[in-house]
């Protein structure tokens, strides 16, 4: 493979980790597999085959190998990370009633939402096998409250994303639940399977948080300013689906009784017409509020590579430096 097709830091670190990876997606094979309810494949395959990164269980192996661990637990682990990352998307379509995932249908609009609540309830349950599997307590744990936190924070942008009284504070709990939880799990539980130091394992959990931080709000600005071709996703879908995101939180607290009418019109009430994505476009760019939230972006990216300084002189240690620019790149 040419140095041109591994050029992201992603590839590169799945190069690296080429043969784990392998043993994860092996192990993700044979336990998604039901003797008595072939939709659970059927469903699961769908959205494990649709591509995507791999990112969150590369992490795990990541932060394992960078203490040179050479035991397999932290391969039950990368699986167990992405059937809890894979639940939560099944999960989440349904609540948003989301009809695109990765550029294709979602599993709810090609089987049904029951399926997909029922198969992501599955695929939790199978990730606390897997997790037991490793005989450690403190990586049961980690992964049990990250599973909670995720939860919690779903529950909290339900009932935070139509509320313009939300503000950043709010946004990041929700942020803190919804993304950047599993992330930091992954690379915390890495870390202890590998015997890593207590400074060590909270350096991961720091990067792992700011990593999921800044991944987060560049997704969430990227619903404003993105090619939908690259995100698969159509441009204004978090306004249409009247999710309260920073650039609009901003917008919001900077707005004028007027302007906050329009807010309250189509984000509270959900009372949208045509030419209401552009008013909120001008609007965003009127407080120059995209610009802002792509410096926090940078500024979690920056946090992110802060926490990596304690960690072990390693070519992994380099991958994940440039792993935190990479996520936040995509706003260039």
């Amino acid at each position: 493979m040419t140095v041109d097709m591994i050029s992201k830091p992603h590839e590169r670190l799945a190069e690296i980790l080429a043969g784990e990876m392998e043993a994860v997606n092996t192990l993700i094979r044979t336990r998604m597999a039901s003797e008595h309810a072939p939709r659970i494949p059927e469903v699961t395959q769908h959205l494990v085959e649709a591509g995507g990164k791999r990112l969150r269980p590369m992490l795990t192996l990541a932060a394992a190998r960078l203490f040179g661990y050479s035991g397999d637990h932290h391969v039950r682990l990368a699986a167990t990370v992405e059937f809890i990352h894979t639940a939560t998307l099944l999960h989440d379509d349904v609540v948003d009633e989301s009809a695109q995932r990765r550029g294709r249908p979602t599993a709810n609009l090609l089987w049904d939402n029951k399926s997909s609540v029922l198969v992501g309830d599955y695929l939790f349950s199978r990730s606390f096998q897997l997790m037991v599997e490793t005989g450690s307590l403190r990586v049961l744990d980690i992964l049990a409250n990250a599973s909670a936190t995720i939860a919690e924070g779903e529950v909290l942008q339900m009932t935070a994303a139509t509320d313009l009284r939300t503000d950043k504070s709010v946004y990041l709990q929700v942020v803190r639940g919804k993304t950047a939880a599993l992330f930091s799990a992954a690379t915390e539980v890495g870390g202890v399977i590998a015997g890593a130091s207590e400074e060590q394992v909270k350096a991961l959990f720091d990067y792992g948080d700011a990593l999921g931080i800044a991944f987060q709000i560049a997704d969430d600005l990227l619903d404003y300013q993105g090619d939908s071709k690259a995100t698969g996703k159509n441009v204004g879908d978090d306004f249409r689906e009247r999710k309260l995101t920073l650039p609009v939180i901003k917008a919001v607290a900077q707005s004028t009784p007027e302007e906050r009418a329009f807010w309250v019109r189509t984000i509270e009430k959900g009372r949208q017409q045509d030419g209401d994505l552009d008013h909120a476009l001008g609007l965003m760019d009127r407080y120059a509020t995209l610009e802002e939230t792509r410096q926090d972006a940078l500024g979690w990216a920056n946090k992110a590579k802060t926490a990596l300084e304690v960690l072990p002189d390693h070519e992994i240690r380099s991958l994940l430096r440039e792993l935190a620019d990479y996520v936040v790149s995509r706003l260039n």
